[in-house]
């Protein structure tokens, strides 16, 4: 899109100014209102927000917009100091580009590689400059996990040391539950409990297939940026960690070109299923790197729906939905806005407009519904985080969490989705509420991808709650569309690209049904009589529920 003429400010006003009407049936059962979810959904995507960056102008024009529609829904303020927006601080890292170094010491030898031909170091969040030189450890994928009788730290000594790890995870390990444990920041986690003080990760073969190295490099100018706690550190790093890089395969046969083991071996290993054991390399590794710090906040927007019932009004629902995307891209090209049409003001859209109807029943849930656009989802899930670990609602007060997403709505959709229901009653909520639009709930059709732990539900599952990643299904009501199509090439087209703007072939339709049973599901977890529970023996319940 090219830019339009009006200013900022006065286009703002403008919409921020517009009328609200009620859409409510004559038996007082409210129904959804494309036009509402249009406005919200062309404003919050138009090319004036710049594609609203975490910490932009743009973001902040989005959430004023969602506040004030929030007030008006007569949603009651839950951020700080009785305003809507609960305040984010969040520190940017930049990396030197000319400072990384990796150099190899095996006796008298010292092998430099090449930044970024041979591996790639992001910035540091704790230090703006970092300088470690330490012996190396193999520590095979470099995971704990006694849940599943697995232990790549048995019977090695990693204090003082940097480990090498390779990526990924063991093929035998179940998909969600493997994500978790083959996170990064666990396998820092790993490392620093166990002594270390840096990180090194190998690629593989078989990883290569799925992320080649090559395929890194477009990310070498992206900072990474962690919200601050209240005495200004960074949150979820580790100090102790000096330094970290991710080699090639060609870099990592340098590394173990003297290993007792050699590394070819051990991408067989790999390949049979079998998972190497540690054992100390021979070498030592300097590792060295500049960064730059800014600081930057940004909000997330809260608002509360109060419960009719005089003691279940003390407990919450969650909607979540993140309101920021990536900013302007790095492109010569006349249309550099990143707009997030579907990725996701669509999912913001759906979630206003959800609010808007439960503020026209007449009367509310017996539950509490507390409405979070949380920012920072392009970051690392960063807004989600924060709120999940400083609610503004009474700790262990949130009972459930249904968060939206990119919502694809180009196709009207015959299922849903719920990422995550399988892992606590939840399913049955969603299969109730989905029901009575004809709709049917459908399986995740992409175990492997383990999406579960991927959008900002997550955060709220990390600390105990139950919750749902709702998408449209696959299905087409039209036979003559094939859902898993439009999806895939959604995906390869428009995802994070400016492409994705409001111009798409969006079916109102699907967003109005996608609305209505977000809108029933919702009603349903919080007018029934017990709160969600985890499924007995789960695993993300066992980990997390406190």
């Amino acid at each position: 899109m090219k830019k339009a003429p009006l200013p900022r400010i006065l286009l703002t006003i403008l919409l921020l100014g517009m009328a609200h009407v009620p859409y409510v049936s004559a038996d007082n059962h409210v129904q959804p209102d494309i036009a509402q979810i249009q406005s919200h959904l062309w404003f919050l995507s138009h090319d004036l927000l710049e594609g609203r960056e975490t910490g932009s102008i743009g973001h902040e024009f989005a959430s004023l917009y969602i506040a004030a529609e929030m007030k008006k829904y007569g949603l009651v303020p839950a951020g700080d100091n009785g305003s809507y927006f609960q305040r984010v601080k969040f520190r940017q890292a930049f990396l030197d580009q000319a400072s990384p170094r990796l150099d190899i010491l095996s006796g008298d030898e010292r092998i430099s590689l090449s930044y970024p031909k041979d591996f790639t170091m992001g910035p540091g969040v704790v230090r703006t400059e970092d300088n470690v030189t330490a012996p190396l450890v193999f520590v095979g994928y470099g995971i704990v996990a006694p849940e599943l009788q697995h232990d790549d730290y048995a019977d090695v000594d990693v204090t003082g040391k940097i480990v090498v790890n390779l990526a990924g995870k063991p093929a035998s390990f179940p998909s969600e539950e493997g994500a978790h444990f083959a996170s990064g920041s666990q396998k820092q986690k790993y490392a620093v409990e166990r002594g270390a003080i840096g990180v090194i990760t190998i690629t593989t073969p078989s990883n290569e297939k799925v992320r080649p190295y090559q395929n890194l490099l477009n990310y070498l100018h992206t900072p990474r940026v962690r919200w601050l706690q209240e005495d200004g550190t960074p949150a979820s790093v580790y100090p102790q960690l000096k330094g970290g890089a991710y080699l090639s395969l060609h870099a990592a046969e340098r590394l173990f070109k003297t290993s007792p083991v050699p590394l070819q071996d051990i991408y067989q290993m790999l390949e049979q299923g079998r998972v190497p054991s540690g054992f100390d390399l021979p070498v030592s590794v300097t590792l060295h790197r500049k960064s730059e710090h800014k600081s930057i906040q940004s909000p997330n927007v809260v608002g509360i729906l109060p419960g009719s019932d005089p003691v279940l009004k003390d407990e919450y629902v969650v909607y979540s939905a993140h309101s920021d995307h990536i900013g302007l891209a790095k492109t010569v090209k006349q249309d550099n806005i990143n707009n997030g049409a579907m990725d996701n003001a669509s999912g913001t859209s759906v979630m206003l407009e959800t609010a808007r109807m439960f503020s026209q029943l007449p009367q509310a849930p017996k539950r509490s519904l507390l409405f979070v656009a949380v920012t920072g989802e392009e970051k690392g899930l960063l807004g989600a985080d924060y709120f999940a670990r400083n609610p503004t609602v009474p700790e262990g007060s949130m009972v459930a969490n249904v968060n939206l997403d990119m919502p694809i709505l180009t196709y009207e959709f015959a299922d849903v989705i719920a990422f995550g229901a399988s892992h606590s009653d939840m399913k049955k909520s969603v299969e109730q509420a989905a029901a009575r639009y004809d709709i049917s709930l459908s399986p995740d059709p992409w175990p492997q991808q383990a999406l579960f732990t991927r959008s900002d539900h997550y955060a709220f599952v990390k600390q105990g709650i139950p919750a749902v990643f709702l998408v449209p299904g696959l299905q087409s009501a039209d036979p003559e569309v094939d859902g898993s199509k439009v999806f895939g090439e959604f995906i390869s087209t428009h995802y994070h690209k400016p492409s994705d703007q409001f111009d798409l072939p969006f079916n109102w339709r699907a967003a109005e049904k996608f609305t209505q049973v977000n809108f029933e599901i919702g009603r349903t977890l919080a007018d029934q009589s017990e709160r969600s529970q985890w499924n007995e023996g789960d695993f993300f319940g066992e980990t997390f529920a406190k």
